[in-house]
């Protein structure tokens, strides 16, 4: 016999489809449908009320057939998992690599990103961080679409393909993290909330907000949360990547963040292995990483989109929209001395006072920062990334800079070798109106900055999506393969010296002047010239010798150093 469950507690009616017949189902006062059948095949669907629509599950673990089709039952225990051995990789002191399955090889799927693997361990990450995998409609997508919450897109290859990714990487010593969205539901194949009152009245930039505070929330949120769970524990995952927390209103004591971070600490006892929550917040609070003990929801890191402005304006030039108030080298100390720029103080772009000063005991790596990312690169109207602009002098200082902070670093795919594919914004929505008005608000939102039509790649041409893959073919190309083992060079350096990856930002001593910075890290200096001319800067120390430099011509002599234009070095004391 097969207990078959689903949540509905507003219904009347419950039926289960099975290929042999429907089945009628049982309501507890819990507001869960159940009901027991001799074993009749996997697929199976939901009937609500009177309705002979035949819905998927809610929880479904595998999707087969798209977010519209039949539910697949998916036994766990069945898949020969081969890391039994491993303990687990913490996030203090790793590297992590934001990816896209779908475009991070040719191929687009779980067991193509396996190949690449190596390639990411000679590099020298330490964990990879996938874009959202959970079942969206259509076949391409950045996966912030996602309906179902428990079962891996089929088209990347499902739960067992995502399963065998994990297992891999484990084999290579390499931490997953997975992002999930939380905040609201893709537009088509959302069927969840026909099932319960999954969404509140209230909105976000992407849809309605999730119920997490109103009558009958604490379903909602047991949803959730036994999505997290299910993703660590039945997926071996490392890590989460919390998508726009601040788009999760929740009045509620206990906040869901809490309880997120509650339940994930007791399964990572029981594992015997660290488990992360990262949390990505427009809010600059740091109550998301500090500690329950003080007050804090206990994830373990947060995006730091402050470092990303202080660094990307200062290299770029750029000033539009939410870099207003950024580009100047006192911005950049600020950052690194004291994680976010906006700490109380007054926001251009929003107008108002903005963010929360971080306890200068907070330890960096509690904020995961980036030269790019997804949302850096394809919220951009034509996708370009920053090898797109900058010289390759930059594109260097920008590494150093970031891999010498005392934050947690990330890359984005293929920025270890200045790709010069663009990463734009896709979508493969089959439905044409929702289609038509995916374009139509892309082009909308580019135009009042200046952009025309024609300009904005059209997200739902295939070509957009196929322009966005990878092109690995570059890395065979001198330019590329020296930047590639620059990277290397640098994340090699940062690891053999302890004080490169100190996260104490108590400790971080920042020195600037006209285009040039300097920073101590313990008994390393790093010296940047972002200017267009040499320069001769005076050290706060004798330095022995160079470790690392980004280009030829860099001298020391005692206590100062000369550097090249847009050159970078960083030197022993």
């Amino acid at each position: 016999m097969s207990e078959f469950t689903v949540w509905a507690p507003e219904a009347k009616r419950v039926r289960l489809r099975l290929p042999d017949a429907d089945h009628e189902m049982r309501v507890g006062r819990d507001g869960w449908w159940r009901v027991e059948v001799p074993d009749a095949g996997t697929d199976y669907a939901y009937l609500l009320d009177d309705d002979d629509q035949a819905l998927p599950d809610p929880r479904s673990a595998w999707q087969p057939f798209g977010v519209h089709g039949l539910s697949r039952r998916y036994d766990h225990s069945a898949f020969a998992w081969t890391d039994d051995t491993w303990t687990g990789r913490q996030l203090p002191g790793s590297i992590l690599y934001e990816l896209h399955v779908g475009t991070f090889t040719p191929e687009g799927t779980f067991d193509a990103a396996i190949g690449k693997l190596d390639h990411l361990v000679d590099l020298g990450v330490d964990m990879i961080e996938l874009l959202p995998v959970n079942a969206f409609n259509g076949e391409h997508n950045w996966g912030y679409d996602g309906v179902c919450w428990f079962a891996p897109h089929e088209p990347y290859g499902g739960p067992d393909g995502l399963k065998r990714l994990v297992d891999a990487a484990h084999a290579r010593g390499l931490g997953v993290v997975l992002d999930v969205v939380y905040n609201h539901f893709g537009p088509s194949g959302a069927y969840a909330p026909r099932f319960a009152p999954y969404l509140s009245d209230r909105t976000t930039p992407w849809g309605q907000a999730v119920n997490l505070d109103g009558p009958h929330s604490d379903g909602v949120r047991r949803f959730i949360l036994d999505s997290v769970l299910m993703w660590l524990r039945d997926y071996h995952l490392d890590g989460l990547r919390l998508d726009a927390v601040h788009a999760m209103p929740d009045t509620r004591a206990v906040h869901l963040l809490e309880e997120i971070a509650v339940e994930v600490e007791s399964l990572a006892v029981h594992l015997n292995r660290p488990l992360s929550l990262i949390a990505e917040s427009d809010l600059n609070d740091p109550r998301l990483i500090s500690p329950r003990e003080a007050g804090g929801y206990g994830l373990q890191a947060q995006w730091n989109d402050d470092a990303h402005h202080a660094l990307h304006t200062l290299l770029t030039g750029e000033r539009q929209g939410y870099y207003g108030d950024f580009g100047t080298m006192e911005c950049l100390a600020e950052v690194l001395t004291g994680a976010f720029f906006h700490t109380g103080t007054w926001s251009s772009f929003r107008n108002r006072q903005h963010g929360r000063p971080v306890d200068p005991r907070t330890p960096g790596h509690r904020f995961v920062a980036y030269l790019q990312n997804h949302d850096q690169i394809g919220n951009r109207a034509v996708g370009d990334r920053l090898a797109a602009s900058l010289s390759p002098g930059l594109l260097r200082v920008g590494a150093v800079l970031l891999m010498a902070s005392p934050f947690t670093p990330m890359l984005f795919m293929g920025e270890e070798w200045a790709a010069t594919t663009p990463w734009q914004y896709f979508t493969s929505h089959p439905e044409p109106e929702l289609a038509t008005a995916v374009v139509l608000g892309r082009r909308q939102e580019f135009a009042t900055h200046g952009w025309s039509a024609e300009a904005v790649p059209d997200p739902q041409d295939r070509q957009t999506f196929v322009r966005s893959r990878l092109d690995w073919a570059e890395l065979d190309k001198p330019e590329h393969r020296a930047m590639y083992d620059f990277y290397r060079r640098l994340i090699a350096l940062r690891k053999s010296r302890p004080e490169l990856s100190d996260p104490h930002l108590f400790a971080v001593e920042v020195r600037h002047g006209d285009r040039f910075l300097v920073m101590r890290r313990g008994g390393c200096l790093v010296a940047a010239n972002l200017a267009d001319k040499p320069q001769r800067v005076t050290l706060p120390g004798v330095a022995r010798r160079v470790l690392l430099a980004t280009a030829e011509g860099v001298t020391v002599t005692r206590d100062r150093i000369d550097l090249p234009a847009e050159t970078a070095a960083i030197v022993a004391l």
